[in-house]
């Protein structure tokens, strides 16, 4: 054995060192030993407690530690040196959740989750012929950490720098015949390999949410959406669009051969060691097949409510909405409004060791620590209806669905509602009260509307003045008039000249604008007795939703985005 697993030996009993750290009290200590005589001897005392939500996992973590004489840390990527990860074999890794973070003078530093496994240590010895010297971490800690050094199988690494200078090896491949027999060997070779990680890569630097490779007759285009526009960014030569739409397709794990119907799939890529997942769309055209990839950067996703661009109130009466124990709660607006953002960002602030929050989706968008999330599969049969009548039976606290697209899972998702789970989910409408007059035109009762609806919020993502060529003009009086109108008082406008950083389009990032439609009970009489579009969103207005476009023009006002961005989502001035 090595030395350190000879000489591991523990100094105070797990619930000792907690109750020294006034963590637990002994009633706590003895109800956890109690229950886990019943349970049987194959139970930790630290997973009893965690259990009975007497400490976190971070405790019953440090606290081992203490208890067996090792140090304890809080891993992440930024402490562990990549080139050792590889000592071990990824499947034992993922087994044993066992994490090596250094190398030094013949010592393996190796992260465990169990440091009383005296076998478990000595087999790490053994495989990586090395002293080996344990700290203790949480198993949620070390799968993390592995996840970003050890992607899935078909994860593509795009680690290079990669700059324009990339370009110039197309000039090896610019002679290709039309007709290519072999295209998986061609899609492997260097120039388009190289091709498609430098689309991959400016795409997401540059902020791009969807990259577009377009044929035409006697030209190729690629195209970038950024900010909610396209741009063309680089014209390869005509011949390497079927060696570029193989190689797409190897890896998203597509039929090459099939060039007549629309595949989708998924490719998981880490650019730079950060993961970012591309969905690949594939249609057949009449010069050839036009690929779509959608750019889903989880660090983007991943974000709190404070920075989505809530005003002060907004955000207060959202998260008073998101208090509730049950209720329908439904973000509305087109596609690319950033709906799923806002979602994602309302389940982080509700996640908690406490409840079960689990969402069902098409696809699974972003991964959330904590969150039970589940992807239906139309073509096998697991679809929203059919994956919400399954969860009802996994006792959850919080449901989010994707998307309400049918009668069907209209009706489950108010009947979860009204059996007290809180259901958040997105649909497709012009305005807040509007998704009222939606579910109702789904086959669901006005009634049931009625007693299961919280809220709605509707949003509209508009562009940010780009702060690097900000500048204050004048606009036309008929604007200047109207919007004096509305807001009560004048105010400068702002607008982007244009410059190299924004591309010369005067706006860089964007912002969302948002009405929270709250339904007191005279509102809520009103959807019962199914009212009028016009007479619900009249009475909500002076019940004192902020329309859309008011939230519009303050954000003008604040010189965030122009009056032109106003006028192209909200419709300011009627």
């Amino acid at each position: 054995m090595s030395a350190t697993a000879t000489t591991l030996q523990t100094k105070l009993p797990l619930g000792q060192v907690l109750f020294n750290r006034g963590i637990v009290t002994q009633e706590q200590i003895d109800q956890a030993l109690e229950k886990q005589q019943r349970l049987g001897h194959n139970r930790l005392l630290g997973e009893v407690l965690i259990e009975l939500g007497f400490c976190t996992d971070n405790q019953i973590c440090s606290a081992l530690a203490e208890a067996y004489g090792v140090p304890y840390a809080a891993v992440s990527p930024k402490l562990c040196d990549p080139a050792v990860v590889e000592i071990l074999p990824r499947q034992f890794m993922e087994e044993h959740t066992v994490l090596p973070m250094f190398h030094v003078r013949g010592t393996l530093t190796v992260a465990v989750t169990e440091p009383a496994n005296v076998f478990l240590i000595e087999e790490i010895h053994r495989i990586s012929n090395c002293r080996v010297q344990v700290v203790c971490a949480t198993a949620r800690d070390i799968r993390a950490t592995l996840q970003t050094y050890l992607p899935a199988a078909n994860v593509f690494v795009i680690d290079d720098i990669i700059d324009d200078a990339a370009l110039e090896d197309l000039a090896m491949i610019e002679n290709l015949p039309e007709d290519i027999t072999d295209l998986e060997e061609v899609a492997g070779q260097s120039p388009v390999v190289k091709l498609v990680n430098y689309l991959i890569y400016t795409a997401v630097h540059e902020n791009a949410s969807d990259i577009h490779i377009e044929p035409d007759d006697k030209k190729l285009r690629v195209r970038y959406r950024v900010d909610g526009r396209l741009y063309e960014k680089v014209r390869p030569p005509h011949q390497m669009h079927a060696a570029i739409v193989s190689r797409i397709k190897i890896m998203a794990e597509l039929d090459i051969a099939q060039r007549r119907l629309p595949q989708d799939g998924s490719i998981h890529v880490l650019v730079q060691s950060k993961p970012v997942d591309l969905r690949v769309s594939v249609m057949p055209g009449t010069h050839g097949e036009k690929v779509v990839i959608r750019v889903i950067d989880f660090r983007k996703m991943l974000t709190n409510l404070e920075s989505l661009g809530f005003s002060y109130q907004n955000l207060m009466t959202f998260r008073k909405v998101l208090s509730h124990p049950n209720g329908i709660v439904l973000v509305t607006g087109p596609t690319g409004s950033g709906k799923n953002t806002t979602l994602y960002a309302g389940l982080s602030e509700l996640n908690s060791e406490q409840v079960n929050i689990c969402t069902v989706e098409d696809p699974v968008e972003c991964s959330i620590q904590g969150l039970n999330q589940f992807e239906v599969h139309d073509l096998a049969g697991f679809t929203f209806a059919n994956a919400l009548r399954s969860l009802l039976r996994q006792d959850p606290n919080i449901i989010m669905i994707g998307e309400i697209r049918d009668h069907e899972t209209a009706n489950i998702a108010v009947q979860a509602a009204l059996t007290g789970h809180l259901v958040l989910s997105t649909l497709h409408t012009n305005d807040a009260p509007g998704a009222v007059i939606r579910l109702i035109d789904l086959g669901v009762a006005p009634y049931l509307v009625s007693a299961s609806l919280i809220a709605v919020v509707a949003q509209r993502l508009v562009r940010k003045i780009c702060p690097n060529c900000k500048e204050q003009y004048e606009p036309s009086h008929a604007i200047r008039r109207a919007v004096k109108e509305w807001a009560g008082h004048e105010f400068p406008f702002y607008r982007g000249l244009g410059c190299k950083k924004c591309r010369n389009t005067g706006y860089m990032g964007r912002i969302a604008i948002h009405e929270i439609f709250v339904p007191d009970e005279q509102m809520l009489d009103m959807i019962a007795q199914n009212v009028t579009l016009k007479t619900l969103r009249a009475e909500a207005v002076r019940n004192g939703m902020v329309p859309l476009n008011l939230d519009g023009i303050e954000k003008v006002k604040a010189g965030i985005t122009t009056i032109d961005e106003i006028l192209r989502v909200a419709n300011v001035i009627e």
